[in-house]
């Protein structure tokens, strides 16, 4: 499988033929057979979803189905496993409440018992994946690995990203890059523009093919069955209220069929390109390319230019910027035919072994079989988009029946898609489950939990800072309070000296040239101490956060009054737990920066 095969397949979500829709994809179908270890596929596996794939069947229309979760009128396999069934239902309601809700809210929203909605949320609690934010349970950053496995097993963001990012800067408006889902695109890489008028969709948003260009475009591609389903859900939801990351449909395309939809996706089939005038909301513009695969010429992605109508009018985005566009896809697809097939590198050992300490340490509060249905997906990666069910259980450590059953339940919940050849991809629906709310995170954002619990644990405050852009001094980005009267409150924007900080000095160390002798002390012992320079009684001491390359960005620090604390207290008590709490930050850092900028201010 080569990497563009590997790339497409699930682009589409569906078919034998990599990278295009199959002729069942996204309409009802005879039923699957139950994956059977010796065959490691579906019986009746034809490399397209059905209706146990979790496809929309004939009553289909609510938001619930149009995600690709079972309905009363999807029936579940005997095989599947109905926690992780449950489990996948919690991760999509919180994603669509933009990732936090109560637990009383979960309860009303999935149907579940509230100690159902209880043991499910503990369980990703200690996945990483919720924590509970006052009343709230909130998705984490680290939710995002399940998200980061489908995008890099898709291959896609990463060979044409670059490309679209530097299209984004020469013609200084939005570009994206989306791929089909069943009748709806999902954004897979985003460069925007920081305005105050900016573009608000996230990498995993999904939206109704017939209200975006690109959608016009992968419909030129849809077989007769493709439409029948689309009309469905056209009959049973007019106004998009499936797809919450638009607004409202304005009346624009409304009935079954859609006439305007029919007819742009023909001209758009005669033109080679579309056009999106104002069709997701009013002011907002767009003309999308089709980046076609190298070896079947059919569509796996397609790249879009955004704009606004102050700025561009529809006419003037197909005179002005499609020739650019067009000429950025034209270096697109000669990237995909360049492109080297993925290399299988040695599968990861015991992905899920510390599940069934996780059991013994929580009982019945630890729902394994969720933790290990959702450890199954993060197996995918860029050197093993394709995986067969003997591989997948290598990659986990799990066993074969209980990978066969765990991928059976995801191929019911739409997020994999059984190939005749045995194998198994990642389709877009991943993205369902946590990635869209912080696909537009910032580090302080990330930050912020992790300052206020070692600020609770240590009763002092902390901050987190960064260099200005001549060097010379921080800028305080985030930072948590402690409860004492005698405390230290630095307003996040504050600009300070940063020779005459633990945080700038921690910072410089890393990139002053030549280096003094007192910053080379600092960049060997990995942190810096500051003894009431700053002010008097104030003592603090920094160590750096770096991104994914191990480039500092940023620092963290702990401040306390020199009554309270020694030196020899603030090196033996508060740097452990400081280096700690940075270790947290870059994890989440480097899982939310993987495929998606995390700008550190």
């Amino acid at each position: 499988m080569t990497a563009v095969d590997a790339a497409a397949a699930p682009a589409g979500t569906t078919g034998a033929a990599a990278g295009t829709p199959a002729e069942a994809a996204g309409t009802p179908t005879e039923a699957t057979g139950p994956l059977t270890e010796a065959a490691e596929t579906p019986a009746k596996a034809t490399g397209t979803p059905t209706e146990a794939a979790g496809t929309p069947t004939k009553a289909t229309g609510t938001p619930t189905e149009a995600a690709g979760t079972p309905t009363k009128a999807t029936e579940t396999p005997t095989d599947a496993v109905g926690p992780l069934v449950r489990g996948v239902g919690v991760l999509r309601r919180l994603t669509e409440a933009d990732g936090a809700l109560s637990p009383s809210a979960l309860e009303r929203a999935t149907g579940l018992a509230r100690s159902t909605v209880d043991r499910i949320t503990g369980t990703l609690a200690r996945m990483g994946y919720v924590r509970p934010a006052g009343r709230d349970l909130v998705l984490t950053p680290r939710v995002m690995e399940l998200g980061n496995a489908y995008l890099a097993a898709l291959r896609l963001p990463a060979l044409l990203g670059a490309r679209a990012d530097a299209l984004a800067d020469e013609l200084d408006e939005s570009v994206s890059l989306a791929v089909a889902d069943l009748d709806g695109i999902r954004f897979i890489h985003q460069a925007t523009r920081r305005r105050a008028l900016s573009v608000s969709f996230r990498i995993g948003d999904l939206l109704p093919a017939e209200r975006t260009a690109p959608g016009a475009l992968f419909a030129t591609e849809w077989t007769e069955a493709e439409w029948t389903h689309w009309r469905r859900r056209r009959t049973a939801d007019p106004e998009s209220a499936s797809f919450p990351t638009v607004p409202p449909s304005t009346g624009q395309n409304s009935g079954t069929p859609s006439p305007s939809f029919t007819e742009r996706v023909e001209r758009t089939r005669r033109d080679g390109w579309a056009l999106d005038d104002q069709l997701i909301e009013p002011g907002l513009v767009a003309v999308s390319a089709p980046v076609r695969h190298p070896d079947t010429g059919r569509i796996a992605c397609v790249a879009s230019v955004v704009s606004h109508t102050s700025r561009h009018s529809a006419a003037d985005l197909r005179t002005s910027l499609l020739p650019r566009l067009r000429t950025t896809v034209k270096a697109m697809e000669a990237d995909l035919r360049a492109a080297p097939p993925a290399q299988p590198g040695p599968a990861p050992s015991g992905l899920a072994t510390w599940t069934t300490a996780s059991k013994h340490e929580l009982g019945r509060d630890f729902v394994e079989s969720l933790a290990r249905g959702l450890t199954v997906l993060t197996a995918f990666d860029e050197d093993r988009p394709a995986l067969t069910l003997s591989e997948a259980a290598r990659a986990t450590g799990l066993s074969r029946a209980t990978v066969r059953r765990a991928l059976l339940t995801h191929e019911h919940l739409g997020l994999v898609t059984a190939h005749p050849d045995r194998t198994f991809t990642l389709t877009p629906r991943v993205l369902d489950l946590g990635f869209p709310p912080h696909a537009r995170t910032s580090l302080p954002r990330l930050a912020e939990p992790h300052l206020r619990s070692l600020a609770a644990r240590l009763q002092e405050p902390t901050a987190l800072a960064v260099l200005t852009a001549d060097g010379k001094e921080i800028q305080y980005t985030a930072g948590a309070t402690a409860g004492r009267v005698l405390t230290v409150h630095i307003p996040v924007g504050t600009r300070l000296p940063a020779t005459a900080t633990s945080l700038g000095r921690v910072l410089l160390a890393t990139t002053a040239t030549p280096l003094p002798p007192d910053l080379s002390e600092i960049r060997t012992q990995g942190y810096a101490l500051v003894d009431e320079e700053l002010e008097s009684g104030l003592r603090s001491i920094a160590v750096p956060v770096r991104d994914r390359t191990g480039r500092p960005i940023a620092a963290l620090n702990v401040a306390t009054h020199a009554a309270r604390r020694t030196l020899e207290d603030c090196v033996h008590t508060l740097l452990p737990a400081l280096r700690s709490t940075a270790d947290l930050i870059q994890t989440d850092l480097h899982t939310a920066s993987r495929f998606t900028p995390v700008p550190p201010t």
